[in-house]
């Protein structure tokens, strides 16, 4: 996976609850073993790196919660004050723009502005000369996106505004987040789905809706939470035969191996639905048998995705 570890930004969406914020992580905990500064946004005001690493929530700030592995939550509300202290020099328009409740309610009634300043904080901590104070350089900035329908709309938020305002500082900037977003050899784009009906089918609409109404290419399609093949025909047949005479613990037993491999079958049918729907190769990550993933387990899925 080189080509995509080394991209400077990776935008990681899917259906929800496929596991997104699972690949988010272990991705960046990929670029970190290979010596990689990554640091993992998540949007929304969410916090699952924090509690994976057993840290307080790092909110709006950029927490290191693993060598060579930051992350941070992006409150839209924070990333437009920084967006304003960073365009008025005067601190005295600053502090009587916060004031200004015309100004609050017009930023919280304009569609797609929280989108488009997340974007921009985004954007910005993915640069190599931050104009934010400390900041620190990244080699690569790993974005858990919106789910699917959302997850389109957010990207597509920059060339809207583009489209809106159509001089000034707003189009410019707007202008720049769209390049950055569609430029493949800088911003690389994975799709996580689970070996399910739906997320398959959603998964192959959403590379397509990507590609053509977005304008970025998808470079990894994931299958999460795939089970391992334990048995072949003959052995599942034998299987079968001894459930059948078999009654107690031992019966229960064969029952649920039975049960595990029938679903392993099922969810390889289900990846080769994938694989013949999407043009981004698929990959494979396994399921993990354990209630609550911890940092052991996000190793492992690391490993797998190098």
């Amino acid at each position: 996976m080189p080509d995509l570890l080394d991209k400077k930004m990776i935008v990681v969406t899917g259906k929800g609850g496929v596991g997104k914020s699972t690949v988010s992580i272990a991705l960046g905990m990929a670029a970190a073993a290979r010596g990689k500064r990554a640091i993992v946004c998540e949007v929304a005001s969410q916090e699952n790196a924090s509690r994976v690493f057993r840290r307080a929530e790092v909110g709006f700030n950029e927490v290191e919660i693993s060598p060579n592995l930051w992350s941070i939550s992006i409150d839209p509300d924070e990333s437009m004050r920084e967006y304003v202290l960073l365009q008025l020099k005067v601190k005295a328009m600053r502090d009587l723009l916060f004031r200004s409740r015309i100004f609050t309610y017009l930023a919280a009634a304009t569609p797609g502005l929280k989108e488009l300043v997340t974007i921009g904080k985004i954007w910005e901590l993915a640069q190599p000369d931050r104009k934010v104070k400390k900041g620190r350089e990244y080699d690569l900035v790993i974005v858990d996106a919106p789910a699917t329908g959302h997850g389109i709309g957010f990207l597509q938020t920059p060339r809207t505004f583009a489209g809106i305002a159509r001089m000034g500082p707003i189009h410019s900037q707007a202008q720049e987040l769209d390049r950055f977003i569609t430029d493949h050899e800088r911003t690389g784009v994975a799709i996580v789905s689970i070996p399910e009906e739906m997320p398959v089918n959603e998964s192959a609409t959403l590379e397509q809706a990507l590609r053509d109404e977005v304008g970025v290419s998808v470079d990894r399609v994931y299958m999460n939470a795939m089970y391992p093949e334990r048995f072949d025909d003959s052995e599942a047949g034998r299987l079968e035969r001894a459930a059948r005479d078999a009654d107690g613990s031992s019966g229960a037993a064969l029952r649920a191996a039975l049960s595990q491999h029938h679903r392993a079958r099922s969810q390889r049918a289900q990846l080769d639905r994938l694989r013949k729907s999407a043009r981004a190769p698929v990959k494979t990550l396994p399921f993990i048998f354990k209630p609550d993933l911890k940092v052991p387990e996000f190793e492992r899925l690391a490993g797998a995705l190098s």
